[in-house]
């Protein structure tokens, strides 16, 4: 699949971003969209730091897409990145690229670099968060703003998926900035949404799940969603669980991560063990949602949660950080509650709340079941198919 193609007859678009994990997960609809304009799609990645990598570009190539391997680190201060570019650069020399569509920060500094070394445009950038928001550490305005300022000047458009965001961005340099409401999720098949038979199916298999992590018929079960990773902030929903000093409410984590160790001792620590059930990665994570009564979603940083979207479409309460994006999909005291990132005992006494409030979990969880509408992927695939008409030119 690395054969140059014919210049005269193909019109060809690279995507990038950090992990190939990434690209798989947010990018099949816009792939969908650039495949019925007449591109050929290109992705560069880093397919060697993936735990399925055989299964990432077998992914991507199913849908029709051209992969190659660039060794780009996540830190903008790894060396790795140099290779990364050289690399990039190879591959932007070899083939006649028409656009460029980038993601996540390091993704997108090699893109803009390499683009402007070989004339490549338009430049497209999705950004799904910057790192220097709202209430960020100082050495992520230190580091990310002075690059994102210097490079958005080689950038024709900045696409954001929150409101934040977009206001900041519309203070940089690119030619366009555009908002969209994230990269949307498919609300059909989700919780009432589907059609019945499917949603008494998928109560069986959450039914079964519930038996495997063994926990009481009775008892409460919270959610999380996302990898066990500092920014995700699962720790405070722990502490949270032993101020509650309730033995019928379960925390059930989904996902993998260096964490995961930390978090059992600290839960043993503070008597809660037994109530904590780590589930790791699941493909059958639709079911953990049916399973759950209520979604706990701590995270430092977030763009615009694709969790959260899906936890709103199965009809969850929530108690969320009140961070940027989270604010954006949730309204403080309508489809659950908003509290500090590490403010245990906010999130403590929301949760208590919601647990002995059984009519009000019904009220909010309805609400998210309203509002989610607003996400769905047919919003996102409109505006987007509108931005890649203007950009690229052509019908779609």
């Amino acid at each position: 699949m690395d054969m140059v193609r014919d210049k005269a007859n193909h019109k060809r678009i690279l995507l990038i971003a950090n992990t190939a994990r990434f690209l798989v997960l947010f990018e099949e609809n816009d792939m969908k969209i650039l495949k019925e304009m007449g591109y050929e799609i290109h992705c560069a990645s880093n397919f060697a730091g993936e735990q399925d990598e055989t299964d990432a570009r077998s992914i991507l190539e199913g849908r029709g897409a051209v992969t190659h391997q660039i060794d780009i680190a996540r830190s903008p201060l790894s060396y790795g990145n140099l290779r990364a570019y050289r690399q990039l650069a190879s591959i932007m020399k070899k083939y006649d690229y028409q656009a460029v569509h980038c993601h996540t920060p390091m993704g997108a500094v090699l893109a803009r670099i390499a683009a402007r070394r070989f004339g490549v445009a338009p430049v497209i950038y999705t950004v799904h968060g910057l790192h220097f928001y709202k209430g960020a550490p100082l050495k992520n305005w230190l580091i990310y703003y002075p690059i994102e300022s210097f490079l958005s000047g080689w950038t024709d458009l900045i696409i954001t998926i929150n409101r934040e965001d977009y206001g900041r961005a519309k203070r940089l340099h690119a030619k366009h900035v555009a908002y969209i409401p994230g990269v949307g999720i498919d609300t059909a098949r989700y919780g009432q949404f589907r059609a019945p038979d499917e949603v008494d199916e998928g109560r069986k298999r959450a039914g079964k799940i519930r038996k495997e992590l063994q926990i009481p018929e009775d008892a409460l079960v919270l959610l999380t969603v996302g990898d066990l990773i500092v920014r995700k902030n699962q720790k405070t929903v722990i502490e949270a669980l032993s101020k509650t000093g309730r033995n019928d409410l379960y925390y059930v984590l989904c996902g993998q991560g260096p964490l995961k160790e930390e978090y059992e001792k600290m839960a043993e620590r503070l008597g809660v063990g037994g109530q904590i059930r780590f589930a790791g990665y699941r493909k059958d994570v639709g079911d953990f949602y049916t399973m759950a009564d209520l979604f706990v979603f701590p995270s430092y940083q977030e763009g615009l949660s694709v969790a959260v979207m899906e936890a709103m479409a199965n009809g969850l309460p929530m108690v969320l950080s009140g961070i940027r994006g989270n604010v954006d999909l949730v309204r403080d005291g309508e489809g659950g509650f908003l509290c500090g990132p590490d403010d245990a005992e906010a999130f403590a006494g929301r949760i208590e709340l919601l647990a002995e409030q059984p009519e009000l979990r019904r009220k909010m969880g309805e609400k998210n079941l309203r509002e989610i509408k607003k996400y769905d992927l047919s919003e996102a695939d409109r505006r987007m198919r509108r931005i890649y008409r203007k950009m690229l030119g052509g019908a779609v």
